[in-house]
This record gives C-alpha cells, structure tokens and sequence, in this order.
C-alpha cells in the first residue's frame, strides 16, 4: 500500500487546529472580564465621602466621595444601613454615631471610610415674651406710673371700651363693653417670629340678651375693621351666660407667624360683657 503522506499531513495539521481553538474557546470561558466601571488593581477603589445636616437635626445626608469603586455599603452607625451611592439616614435621637461607607469593585477589592456624626439637638430660641400694658386695667398701671386702665387700649379704629368697679376678676377694675356692641379694645405687641404663645384673659356677661365676647389675636397691625377677619392668627368668642359675675378663663393659643407685631383685638355683640387680667406667655 503506498501512504499519501500529503494528505496524512493535512489531516493531522486540521487536527491540532482543532484542538488549539477548542482550548482557547475554553481558556477564554474561565476568564472573566471586570465589568464596566471598575478598575485595575494598579488603582483600587478608595472610600470617602462627607457629611452634612440635611433639615432637621436628626436628619443627615452623606456625600459619596470614592474613587475607582462600583458598589457601596453604608453603616450609619444606629443600625440602618444602605446600598444606594449617596448616603442617608434619619437618627431617632441625639447621640455620637460611626458611619463607615465599603466602596468596592468587581475584582473584589474593597476600601473603608469611617467617621463621627454627632447628633445634638440645638438649643431653643429666646422667645421675646410681650409686655400687654394695662394687662389688668388698672388706673396709674403704666410703667411711668400714669394711666387711667385704658390708656394702652385705645385706637383710632372705634370707640374705647368703658372701665368698671364691679365685677372685676381681680384688682379693682375691669374693662367693660356696653350691649350696643360699639366699643373696642385693641392693642399692639411686639413678638418673635414663628414663636408659639398663649394669651390667657377672663370674660362675663350678663345673663341676657343673648350675645357674646369675642377676643382675637390678629397678625400685623390692624389699620381697617373690615381686614381684622383676614388678619385673624386666634380667636375665641365666649358666650357663657351662666351668671354675670362668674369670669370664665380662657387660653387662646397662637403663632405669630412671620408677624414681628401682634394685635389683641376685643369686641362684643348684643349683651353687656366685661374683660380683665390679660397675660401672655410662651407655649409649652
């Protein structure tokens, strides 16, 4: 038999082609790429990042700083914990806190940040506390010993409330408002912004007609009658009629608002009503 060598050869070379592309399909199936994102190990990822209030004081927002990473985990030091770039986290009370961010890459390679975030809740502000003159309408009750108990009452807006001897809640005058409904108190306060008050006075009433008392806190000035509904920030009517030398207490709550002026605005409807012992003091 007479070998054709050629064709040995060819068939043999076609072999070891063969098997050279079937090993290198299967080297290349072991070997996985790093993913879009990371980097070599010439430069590993480095975790930083910065901290800072965000709202309140227990509110805190972190900065994602790193370098050459694709995933992140926050510790926020209380618990929490997060997978997202920038950090986050709302603390449930005052305390000194680590938060450590792990930046790491798809070859495996992590780096760690830590640091202190102190939580403290800030001081209250001063509340300016007013000063009603003639708060209890006493006769030479100003601060320059003057004064005949309605003095710092008056406005341009209506006619002035009267003042009486009996009954009164305490002292030995009260302001009284005749059943016409024709006359008013008024008088401005200065206060702090945003601030939480309550205005504490005490009402009655004859025991007929039927009528009321109402008492008001407006925000700003009052130049027009026609604006004190707009202008109202409190305000309550009294109508109890039960016996007219029983003063009843009332507490009005208000915030000022953006208002650095207040305005207590009284008056009456239908009965005869007195008023007395006005006082103002900072919310609870």
């Amino acid at each position: 038999m007479i070998l054709n060598y050629k064709n040995i050869l060819k068939k043999g070379l076609g072999l070891i082609s063969v098997f050279i592309l079937v090993a290198s399909i299967g080297s290349c199936e072991q070997f996985e790429l790093p993913e879009a994102g990371s980097m070599a190990d010439l430069t590993p990822p480095s975790a930083n990042f910065s901290a800072s209030l965000n709202g309140d004081y227990l509110t805190y927002k972190f900065d994602n700083l790193s370098t050459s990473a694709t995933d992140y985990v926050w510790d926020y030091g209380d618990g929490n914990s997060s997978t997202d770039f920038n950090g986050a986290n709302i603390y449930s009370d005052e305390g000194t806190f680590t938060v450590t961010l792990t930046a790491s890459d798809k070859l495996g390679v992590s780096s760690t940040f830590s640091t202190n975030v102190t939580v403290v809740k800030p001081p209250k502000p001063v509340v300016l506390l007013p000063v009603i003159l003639e708060a209890g309408f006493e006769d030479y009750n100003l601060p320059d010993g003057t004064g005949d108990g309605r003095d710092s009452w008056r406005t341009s807006l209506g006619e002035i409330m009267q003042i009486t001897s009996s009954p009164v809640y305490e002292g030995s005058q009260a302001a009284k408002f005749p059943s016409d409904g024709t006359r008013i108190a008024y008088q401005e306060l200065e206060v702090s912004v945003n601030a939480d008050y309550v205005l504490t006075y005490y009402y009655t009433m004859k025991t007929s007609p039927a009528g009321s008392i109402t008492v008001s806190v407006l925000g700003g000035a009052l130049t027009n009658l026609a604006n004190a509904a707009s202008q109202t920030l409190a305000s309550f009517k009294g109508t109890d009629q039960t016996a007219e030398s029983t003063f009843v207490q009332v507490d009005l709550p208000f915030n000022s608002g953006n208002n650095t002026i207040v305005a207590i605005y009284a008056r009456n409807e239908s009965v005869e009503c007195r008023l007395d012992s006005f006082s103002i003091r900072e919310a609870d």
